[in-house]
C-alpha cells in the first residue's frame, strides 16, 4: 500500500513540474492534520488514539502525506504507527466540507503484541467540517482495523486541519537562486541530534536501573527570532528500555547573549511515550527545560539541555540531561545578496529482514515499513534521518529510529548510481531480543533515476542490536522523490 501511494504521489509531481511560476517555484497546498478518538481494544479496554499527518495536494483535492498515531489515555503507553495517509477532501454547503480516506501504517507496542498481529493498520475515514478560512474542524467516523491482529473498532472523533503550502524549486528553472518571502519545503528553520538521558523514577518497579539513554532528534520552525515550535522523537539507546520511545510537541523561546555567540533559553513539551516497560499509563508525556547554546559558525550550533519528564498517567518521574547538536536550514535575518539551493529527497518502501534470532533457537523474518529524509550537503554527502516499522510477520510492535550519513555517486550510464550509508539509531519492541535498544545498521544500494524528480532505490545490509542478540539481514526497495529549496 505504501510503494502505491508513494508511486501515485511522484507520478502527479511529475506531471506538474512544468506548472511551476515564473519565480522557479512549484506551489503545491498543503494541510497539517490532527485527530483525536478512543478505539475498542477489547469488550473492556479502550485506548485513546491521536493522530497527526502532513498532506500535500498532488492533484485536485486529493492530498498525500506522511501521519503518525500513538496512544495518549488507557493502559498501552507506547502504541505507534507510521505510515503514509491519502485523502480526498470537498466543498459541501457553503463553508460545510466533507473529506475521505485511507491511513496505511505500520506499528504498535504497548504491550499490544497480541493485539496487532504483524503490525499492518488501516484507517478508512469520513469527516465532516466546518470550514474557517485556513483552519477547519469538524468530526470524523472512522475504522481501525489490524488485518492480521485482533483489533477492529468503530468510532467517532474530532478532527482539526489547517492550511499551509509545499514550496519547491522548479527542477527546469536554470535562473539565479531567489530570496523568497516565504520557507520553500516542509517548513522547517532548523534539525537538532539529540542525545540524553532520564534519572529517577522511570520503571516503577524497585530494583531496576533508575536511569536511562535516549537518543533522537528534534525539529524546529521560527515564530519569532527568539521563539519557536517544533516536534522531536526519540527512543532508548540503554538502561534496559529497548522498545521505549517518545513523540512531542514542543514550543521555546531563547535569548541572546554574549554579543550573540551564545543563547539561553526554555524549552516546554507535550505528547506521547511508552514501550520498554517504562511507567508511563495511558501514555501522556510532559517536559519542561532550560538550555544553553554555544554558536559554532552561522550555521551550527552545540547546546545543553536539563529539565523533568514527567507521565501524569503513569509513575515516570525523572531529570533528563541532553546533549544537541543543531544544523539551520533557514534563516529569519536576510543577508543582503545571499542565497543558497538546499537538496532534500524523501523515501517511502519497504525492506525485509531476514534470519532473526528467537526465543526457540530458531530464525525468522519479518517486514518494515521504511520512511527516510535526507538533507544533501552536496553531489556526493547528505545526512540521513529514518525510522523503520513492522508491518508483517511475527513482531509487530517493532520499531526502530536511526541517524547516519551517507554517500552516494554521481550517475553513472543509464541513470545509474551506487552509495553506502552508516546508521546508529534506537530499536526495539515485537519481542526483539535488541538489548539495551542502541542498534547500528550499515547497508549499500544501487539506485535508478527515472527523472529529474523520482529515482528507485535497491539496498541490502545488515542491522545489529549493540548488546543484544538482535541481527539481521536486511534487503529494501524504495521510491525517492528529490526537491531543492531556498534558504537564506
Amino acid at each position: 500500500m505504501n510503494k502505491i501511494a508513494g508511486l501515485i504521489f511522484g507520478c502527479i509531481l511529475s506531471g506538474q513540474v512544468v506548472a511551476a511560476d515564473y519565480d522557479g517555484l512549484m506551489h503545491f497546498p498543503a494541510m497539517f492534520r490532527a485527530n483525536v478518538e478512543q478505539i475498542e481494544l477489547s469488550a473492556n479496554e479502550k485506548m485513546g488514539l491521536v493522530g497527526t499527518s502532513y498532506l500535500v495536494d498532488i492533484a485536485p483535492n486529493l492530498y498525500l502525506g506522511g501521519a503518525v498515531y500513538g496512544a495518549y489515555s488507557g493502559e498501552r503507553g507506547g502504541f505507534f504507527t507510521i505510515g503514509p495517509e491519502l485523502a480526498w477532501q470537498q466543498k459541501l454547503y457553503r463553508n460545510v466540507e466533507w473529506s475521505t480516506g485511507l491511513y496505511a501504517g505500520a506499528g504498535g507496542g504497548g504491550g499490544a503484541n497480541e493485539l496487532v498481529g504483524g503490525g499492518l493498520m488501516l484507517r478508512p475515514h469520513v469527516d465532516l467540517m466546518w470550514n474557517f478560512g485556513e483552519h477547519r474542524v469538524g468530526v470524523s467516523a472512522s475504522k481501525v482495523y489490524f488485518p492480521s491482529g485482533k483489533i477492529n473498532s468503530n468510532q467517532i472523533g474530532l478532527v482539526y486541519s489547517a492550511d499551509t503550502e509545499f514550496l519547491q524549486l522548479n527542477p527546469f528553472y536554470s535562473g539565479e537562486p531567489k530570496m523568497y518571502e516565504h520557507r520553500t519545503g516542509v517548513g522547517f528553520d532548523r534539525i537538532q541530534a539529540v542525545a540524553g538521558k532520564y534519572q529517577g523514577e522511570i520503571f516503577g518497579q524497585p530494583g531496576l536501573s533508575r536511569s536511562i539513554g535516549l537518543i533522537g532528534f528534534r525539529m524546529e520552525q521560527h515564530w519569532t527570532e527568539t521563539s519557536s515550535w517544533g516536534i522531536e522523537a526519540a527512543g532508548a539507546a540503554s538502561g534496559g528500555a529497548a522498545g521505549y520511545a517518545e513523540f512531542l510537541g514542543t514550543v521555546s523561546t531563547e535569548a541572546p547573549v554574549l554579543d550573540r555567540h551564545a543563547a539561553i533559553g526554555v524549552r516546554a513539551g507535550i505528547g506521547m511515550g511508552g514501550g520498554g516497560a517504562v511507567s508511563v499509563g495511558g501514555g501522556k508525556l510532559f517536559k519542561l527545560g532550560g538550555y544553553v547554546t554555544a554558536n559554532l559558525s552561522r550555521d551550527f550550533h552545540a547546546s545543553l539541555e536539563t529539565g523533568y519528564v514527567s507521565a501524569p498517567d503513569g509513575q515516570l518521574s525523572a531529570r533528563y540531561t541532553t546533549a544537541n547538536l543543531t544544523m539551520d536550514l533557514d534563516h529569519l535575518d536576510e543577508i543582503p545578496g545571499y542565497r543558497q539551493i538546499d537538496k532534500y529527497s524523501i523515501l517511502l518502501g519497504a525492506a525485509r529482514y531476514t534470519g532473526i534470532p528467537q526465543a526457540n533457537s530458531s530464525k525468522n523474518q519479518m517486514e518494515v515499513m521504511t520512511l527516510k529524509v535526507n538533507r544533501h550537503f552536496n553531489e556526493i554527502l547528505y545526512l540521513s534521518g529514518q525510522a523503520h516499522s513492522a508491518f508483517h510477520g511475527t513482531a509487530g510492535g517493532y520499531s526502530a529510529g536511526f541517524i547516519g550519513a551517507g554517500v552516494q555517486t554521481p550517475d553513472l550510464p543509464i541513470g545509474l548510481s551506487l552509495g553506502v550509508e552508516v546508521l546508529l539509531g534506537a530499536a526495539g519492541g515485537g519481542a526483539i531480543a535488541s538489548g539495551s535498544g542502541a542498534t547500528y545498521a550499515p547497508n549499500a544500494f544501487l539506485e535508478w533515476r527515472l527523472d529529474n524528480l523520482l529515482s528507485m532505490r535497491l539496498a541490502a545490509g545488515r542491522i545489529k542490536s549493540v548488546r543484544g542478540s538482535f541481527e539481521s539481514q536486511t534487503v529494501g526497495l524504495s521510491l525517492k522523490y528529490s526537491y531543492s529549496t531556498s534558504s537564506r
